[in-house]
């Protein structure tokens, strides 16, 4: 008895079942529990404003920008830097643009005191950077601060103490009161004695932060910011910087922008105020808490140059500017030079940039896959055409090129490592090394033939095959050398001339098996008139494709000649350079008759 089940396209027939797969749901995909301690650790607070409005919102111009690579940076340092590569360090950031740099903590030892001494002392500074120190809101420190910037042009100082809950009640063991009067009174002496030691020939300015925002409750931070703004009165032409610390990355970006959004609502003399973000990395989305944060009403970020900073670091200001970039905002910040920035940084840290770091790392603009590799060759075929089309140059058009979200060109790279082949490389990446390399525009076909070969090669031998191996094997396969003779036959020159019937006559002197060989044949064109003059020798070839192009411009230049022939049963290619194109196109004949024979 045969019968049918309900599902359409399955059957049942004598008990055996027949039919599709059965479809992939969520039901059949569980995620098991973990066995960590969860219980350990709650969820982050959200932040009660349905109105919000950054969402909407998105960054159209740079905002203002802090490096504390010399203070916050330095501090997590392995090997703090040394005088030298600090002023290292200072003299690129000023290099690349930034107008505000923290350079140090003055008050926490005799070296950071005499670094900042010496850029003031030796007119290190330019006039329109400001420099920014940082002090904890004990008097002697507070002093000592203030004394660290005697004859600077432009300073801030920069006092810091921290309200979040779990540290009024572990570390201080203060009430909220006291906690927010240790803010309020560590800005009157910040006041006083900047009073009393600076003179006219320095713009002062002063910034606040509230120690770990992030955990702290909103309505205390906001008590605490208003009870300092009571006292630096901020108005017109009297700013005040209020930073809100991410000191420990503590919820999504998200949540971080609802905290500046509600901050910058709420805060009185708003106008005045320059709200400053400061995102740590704890989980890994410093970056976007920094974006967001802007789009959330913040107006400058501090952080340092890829990331440097304690535990996961601080916010990287580079992929924060270059993010800009990408999206046509000018940073204001020079990343024309990114090699140098990161290798002097480098350099100052004494740590290496991961290859994989966003911008900057070695392999960021570098393409392994085949699939990869042959979008971005066409995509630069593209983009030249285009500007071609509308009469430009490359660089006066949109960039639009597949896997590479800008100009390698735009941060001083070359395309040399744009496309690097290995195993997992196709003919796209190859034919981009040939062409980028030596301007060989290979045809279609002749790519899949010849990245046989390197992938041949890669399997064999594993790992990445250089632009100089990929160059060796081509000629090896299609271009024997002086120094690597093969092929059982050798062009020397060749003659043409007209028959009294129009077509072609080639006389071509060679070596055959070498022994020195003059085939004559004729044709409608040299190509064919060389087919005949084979045939003497035994050689059957019947041309299949055909294609040429120029190497170069000038009198000099050089041409290409790719050939696709049928020779005795096999189907290859022959390739042929020479500064004559009927020599070129007879010398790849050439190569792919030795190739057939070897």
């Amino acid at each position: 008895m045969t019968t049918h089940s309900d599902t359409p396209g399955h059957s049942a027939t004598s008990g055996s079942a027949v039919g599709r797969p059965t479809p992939l749901t969520a039901a059949t995909v569980t995620q098991r529990p973990s066995g960590m301690p969860i219980h350990k650790y709650g969820p982050y607070e959200a932040v009660d404003i349905p109105d919000r409005t950054w969402p909407d919102n998105r960054i159209t111009v740079a905002p203002r920008w802090l490096s504390t690579d010399l203070r916050d940076g330095n501090q997590a340092l392995i090997d703090p830097m040394s005088p030298a590569r600090k002023r290292e360090m200072f003299d690129l950031l000023v290099r690349m643009g930034y107008k505000e740099i923290e350079v140090g903590f003055p008050s926490s030892g005799q070296t950071d005191f005499d670094f900042v001494r010496s850029i003031i002392e030796e007119g290190a500074i330019p006039e329109d950077v400001t420099i920014s120190v940082l002090t904890q809101a004990r008097e002697e420190l507070i002093e000592r601060t203030v004394e660290s910037l005697r004859g600077a042009h432009r300073a801030t100082v920069h006092l810091y103490n921290a309200t979040a809950p779990t540290f009024r009640r572990v570390v201080f063991r203060g009430t909220r009161e006291q906690v927010k009067q240790i803010a309020v009174d560590g800005t009157r002496l910040v006041v006083e004695y900047a009073d009393k030691i600076l003179g006219d020939e320095t713009v002062f300015g002063y910034q606040y932060s509230p120690e770990i925002f992030t955990d702290t409750e909103l309505d205390f931070a906001l008590e605490v910011c208003e009870g300092v703004m009571d006292v630096w009165q901020p108005e017109e032409g009297r700013e005040i910087i209020l930073n809100l610390p991410a000191t420990v990355e503590r919820s999504t970006p998200s949540t971080h922008a609802d905290r500046f959004e509600w901050m910058s609502r709420r805060l009185s003399r708003r106008e005045y105020i320059c709200l400053s973000v400061h995102p740590h990395n704890d989980r890994g989305t410093a970056v976007a808490a920094a974006e967001l944060a802007i789009m959330a009403g913040a107006d400058r970020i501090e952080g340092c140059l890829f990331g440097q900073g304690e535990r996961t670091g601080n916010v990287d200001l580079v992929t924060l500017g270059m993010n800009l970039f990408s999206q046509g905002v000018d940073p204001q910040i020079d990343f024309s030079q990114i090699d140098e920035v990161r290798r002097t940084a480098e350099y100052c840290n004494q740590m290496e940039i991961h290859p994989r770091h966003p911008y900057a790392g070695d392999l960021v603009y570098t393409s392994f896959s085949g699939s990869h590799q042959d979008a971005i060759k066409k995509g630069f075929e593209a983009l030249e055409a285009s500007a071609a089309e509308q009469g430009k140059t490359v660089d006066e058009i949109e960039w639009a090129v597949p896997y590479l979200p800008i100009d390698p060109k735009d941060v001083g790279r070359s395309y040399e490592a744009v496309i690097r082949v290995n195993s997992q490389s196709g003919k796209g990446g190859i034919a981009y090394v040939l062409k980028n390399d030596h301007n060989l525009d290979l045809p279609r076909r002749m790519q899949i033939e010849f990245s046989k070969t390197i992938q041949a090669k890669t399997d064999a031998e594993g790992g990445e095959v250089t632009p100089g191996q990929i160059w060796a094997a081509f000629q090896d396969e299609y271009l024997p050398t002086d120094d690597n003779r093969w092929g059982r036959i050798a062009l020397r020159s060749a003659q043409t001339s007209t028959t009294s019937e129009g077509t072609d006559a080639l006389t071509v002197e060679t070596v055959v098996d070498g022994t020195e060989t003059v085939l004559t044949g004729t044709g409608n064109g040299p190509l064919a008139a060389f087919f005949d003059a084979l045939a003497s020798i035994d050689v059957d070839v019947r041309l299949l494709d055909y294609s040429e192009h120029t190497l170069s411009e000038g009198a000099a230049s050089q041409a290409a000649a790719y050939i696709e022939c049928a020779i005795d049963g096999q189907v290859l290619w022959g390739v042929g350079i020479d500064a004559n194109i009927v020599r070129a196109s007879l010398k790849a004949v050439v190569s792919a008759v030795n190739r057939a024979r070897r």
